[in-house]
């Protein structure tokens, strides 16, 4: 808990990425496999942010789901690699579906290619339960 606190300051005071809030209230989720009606909804909804949607490249991916208020939804972790990117490199992202509202896809948040955007979006991912990433920065 320490060490995700650190990271999370870190990345907010160099100012690389936001903190994101995948989850509520500390609340882990349940592990779902992931459809090909979720992998549709997950990768539409990534390729709709990338520069160059064509060429996205995705890795694995991680969901579950959890039941805030009486609303079902699903997060979702996992990796993109956009190949006309600058970095060229798997980002990490991580995302929540809502199924009540018609599967509407929300990205919370995705790596900028550096260090800390992988650890802070990996930390996220982890704290959900849905450890997509390695603890340290892709070498």
């Amino acid at each position: 808990m320490r060490k995700t606190v650190q990271l999370l300051l870190a990345a907010s005071l160099c100012g690389c990425v936001a903190a994101p809030q995948p989850d509520a209230g500390g609340q882990r989720v349940d592990s779902i496999p992931i459809s090909l009606a979720l992998e549709e909804i997950i990768t539409t909804g990534i390729r709709q942010r990338l520069h160059d949607p064509a060429f996205a490249k995705f890795g694995a991916m991680l969901a579950g789901e959890r039941a805030l208020n009486g609303h079902q939804e699903i997060v979702v972790c996992g990796t993109v690699r956009n190949a006309s990117g600058a970095y060229g490199g798997d980002e990490p992202f991580i995302a929540k579906i809502f199924p009540d509202a018609g599967s509407s896809f929300e990205l919370v948040a995705m790596g900028d290619g550096s260090p800390n955007g992988r650890l802070v979006v990996g930390a996220a991912c982890r704290t959900a339960g849905l450890p997509i990433l390695d603890a340290g920065p892709k070498t």
